[in-house]
């Protein structure tokens, strides 16, 4: 029972992962623009702001696809985790655990899903684990050919 439901507990929580991640860098590019999000991570004390804020927002938002498609999971899940160890660092360990005082809570938590999943194989429906397969499939004489 627990074989069967593992792929897709790790589908579910792979496209919410996922979910989050392009929306908060979807909201880098409409919301808040790229300037808006330099001045902010400026503030921070964030080094290279001018370069820092549009490389998160396209981490965030490319990355975030990749973990709904399930491509490319421990290098996107590995940056996405160190993306939340940064705000973390730079923004939220000074409020505390709770997410209800700015704390780092749901950074955390989303750090760890990241470094989860990204080791897991993805999943139910992944790319990667689709191309592991057909990789795998090929018998070795047709590679010869």
């Amino acid at each position: 029972m627990l074989d069967r439901a593992r792929p897709i507990a790790l589908l579910v929580g792979r496209i919410a992962i996922g979910v989050v991640f392009v929306v908060h860098g979807w909201q880098k590019f409409t919301t808040m623009g790229l300037d808006g999000t330099t001045a902010f991570f400026e503030s921070l004390g964030i080094p290279l702001a001018g370069v820092a804020a549009p490389g998160v927002a396209v981490l965030e938002v490319v990355g975030g696809i990749a973990f709904i498609l399930g491509a490319g999971l421990p290098v996107f899940g590995s940056l996405l985790a160190l993306n939340m160890v940064g705000a973390i660092m730079f923004l939220h360990a000074a409020n505390g655990f709770a997410v209800d005082k700015g704390g780092y809570e749901f950074v955390l938590t989303l750090a760890a899903g990241s470094l989860a999943v990204a080791f897991s194989g993805g999943g139910a429906l992944a790319a990667d684990s689709l191309w592991r397969r057909r990789r795998v499939s090929v018998p070795a004489s047709a590679s010869l050919a």
